[in-house]
């Protein structure tokens, strides 16, 4: 199933596409939980062990989002973290914000007729685990970037001081928990094969506020 915009001929332009004409809204472009449900998002075999190993890897601090890149196993193939600014909650922005993430560690497979890796988002903030209008517009803008970048769109993951909910399924633990995360985020690791191991791509992003900053201006 392919959602969002259709992906023009040159895809290096697609973080300047303008915004609706709506953009002015905060809450202009998210998904509801019924919309979500009904995307046919396709289920992760094992989200604890998802979860876990990109808690491991990044260490978000609360208002980070994560977003990885799974192969057809739930392999990790690449992932990068970054800040969410203080900014109106909209899909379209945390969209680009997204996609220069997935631009940054991994290739589009805009070239495949069917998409065959996947991409989840995992988001560390306050509050209850329900969901919430910030988590629908991340899920807006989870959707859009997969289909702007050739990917199949994946779980959206919060993660609170409660712990970790997969949200639209109803599975999630006590652990890890935003209660529990560290207060240093990590250096970036290095790209794959840098140690002769087929090894996934991290990024962390220090420069993630300044990322949203110019998703917000385009």
């Amino acid at each position: 199933m392919t959602f969002g915009f259709t992906p023009p001929a040159d895809p290096t332009r697609l973080a300047s596409v303008s915004p609706p004409a709506d953009a002015s809204t905060p809450l202009g472009r998210l998904l509801e939980p019924a919309e979500w449900s009904a995307a046919g998002i396709p289920l992760l075999r094992n989200p604890r062990e998802v979860v876990r190993g990109l808690y491991e890897r990044h260490r978000p601090l609360r208002e980070t989002a994560v977003v990885a890149v799974l192969d057809q196993e739930e392999r990790l193939k690449a992932s990068a973290s970054f800040a969410r600014r203080s900014a109106p909650v909209d899909g379209w922005v945390f969209r680009n914000a997204l996609l220069a993430q997935l631009r940054r560690v991994i290739p589009h497979d805009l070239r495949r007729r069917t998409p065959v890796r996947t991409a989840v988002l995992l988001y560390c903030r306050d509050g209850a685990e329900s969901w919430t209008e910030e988590d629908g517009a991340w899920m807006w803008g989870l959707r859009d970037a997969c289909t702007l970048h050739g990917l199949r769109c994946g779980a959206y993951i919060t993660l609170t001081a409660g712990g970790w909910q997969v949200l639209g399924e109803g599975r999630g633990g006590r652990q890890p928990s935003a209660s529990r995360v560290s207060t240093v985020t990590p250096v970036a690791n290095g790209t794959n094969g840098s140690n002769g191991t087929d090894a996934p791509y991290t990024a962390n992003g220090h420069g993630g506020m300044e990322l949203l900053r110019r998703a917000a201006s385009l």
